[in-house]
């Protein structure tokens, strides 16, 4: 269970979970790049509709809905083919400047050389436990804040600002 095929959107009623349907469902014992999108449903549409339903009254819905909705027609068999473009399009809004590199391997390294493994520091059982700054959302008044959410939520309802509150 993982954040790689899955986000959170804020809904009228609360919390709605978008889920990238997977061949041979959670349980393929393959390696990332070799996870296989289920082909015979059409999630992209359901999930485009989601969002449009959660966002079209947010305040910059309208200013990365074109791109986006491009973004939801594209087809990828592979689940890391749709994380690697998601991630380029979000990179691209928030003007990061960060360079997007795969790693070859993931054998740990020691000394100086040596990274920290964050790739299971947020999963769905343990996401609630960050604290993200505030900011104001679509249906705030009736959910109250809700946290942790896709980072569409933050790029519909601050815009070009989203990158500033990300940078502190």
């Amino acid at each position: 269970m993982s954040f790689r095929n899955r986000c959170l959107i804020a809904g009228a009623n609360g919390i709605i979970s978008l889920s990238v349907p997977l061949e041979h469902g959670r349980n393929q014992r393959v390696r990332m790049n070799e996870v296989q999108i289920a082909q015979e449903e059409n999630w992209q549409g359901r999930h485009w509709k989601s969002i449009q339903s959660a966002y079209n009254r947010s305040p910059f819905f309208d200013y990365y809905r074109n791109e986006l909705g491009a973004l939801f027609q594209l087809r990828s068999g592979l689940l890391m083919d749709w994380n690697l473009e998601c991630l380029k399009w979000v990179k691209e809004k928030l003007k990061w400047p960060a360079e997007i590199r795969l790693a070859e391997n993931h054998e740990p390294r020691s000394g100086t050389d040596a990274v920290e493994d964050l790739r299971n520091r947020v999963l769905p059982k343990n996401y609630t436990q960050f604290s993200p700054l505030k900011y104001h959302q679509v249906f705030e008044e009736k959910t109250g804040f809700l946290p942790n959410l896709s980072i569409l939520d933050l790029l519909f309802n601050m815009g070009k600002e989203a990158g500033f509150l990300l940078n502190g």
